[in-house]
């Protein structure tokens, strides 16, 4: 039964994306959907996905309190995105996918691992003193059972906080069609969003544990 509150918020934001009016100041189509940023957004997620857990799993929950982290996730995406143009050869041509993910492992990272890391509980005086074995054993089934709600918690904002960096960059992503179809009041896109942020949801969710 613990499953019905969450049922019933998703529901009730798939009837508010179905009962929006229609746009105020004039009929637009809605775009089409940016089906080119489907696999380089899957692989820089999925690399933003495995890194922090990578590095947090090495170094611990110390990294939440590392000044250095704290002023890498100060400056916003656009700056990130901003310097890699200013650095970004000409003979390269336009700044495509793979520049769109070098600014979000740049951005997000930091902050990420920040986050996560945070949410370790402490280690001293255990495990620590069993040894850095023990300790990267107990960190590993801690992260085991925090990543799936992590990442639920967290892609939707990835997603759209990505909208700064394609609009610099000039890609069709997958934050400016959601922003898009949110401006147009396209109620199939948003409905679709709406199903895939709680299909997210309902995957994250930790299953009941089996008698033995």
């Amino acid at each position: 039964m613990k499953v019905v509150p969450g049922l019933a918020f998703w529901a009730a934001a798939l009837a508010l994306a179905w009962a929006l009016p229609g746009h105020l100041w004039h009929a637009s189509p809605p775009p089409p959907f940016p089906f080119a940023a489907l696999l380089p957004t899957t692989l820089g997620l999925l690399a933003l996905s495995l890194l922090t857990p990578l590095l947090v799993w090495a170094l611990g929950p110390n990294l939440a309190r590392r000044r250095s982290l704290g002023v890498l996730e100060a400056p916003p995406d656009f700056v990130w995105a901003l310097l890699l143009l200013a650095l970004w050869p000409a003979a390269a041509g336009p700044p495509g996918w793979l520049a769109w993910i070098i600014v979000l492992l740049v951005a997000a990272l930091p902050s990420e691992v920040r986050w996560l890391s945070s949410t370790l509980p402490a280690e001293t005086p255990f495990p620590t003193v069993w040894g850095g074995a023990a300790t990267r054993v107990s960190r590993f089934h801690t992260l085991r059972r925090l990543l799936p709600r992590w990442l639920a918690a967290r892609l939707p904002l990835w997603l759209t906080a990505s909208l700064i960096t394609e609009r610099v960059l000039g890609l069709p992503g997958l934050g400016s069609d959601w922003m898009a179809r949110v401006a147009l009041r396209d109620h199939a896109g948003l409905a679709a969003w709406v199903l895939a942020f709680a299909a997210l949801w309902f995957l994250a969710r930790p299953r009941p544990k089996r008698p033995a």
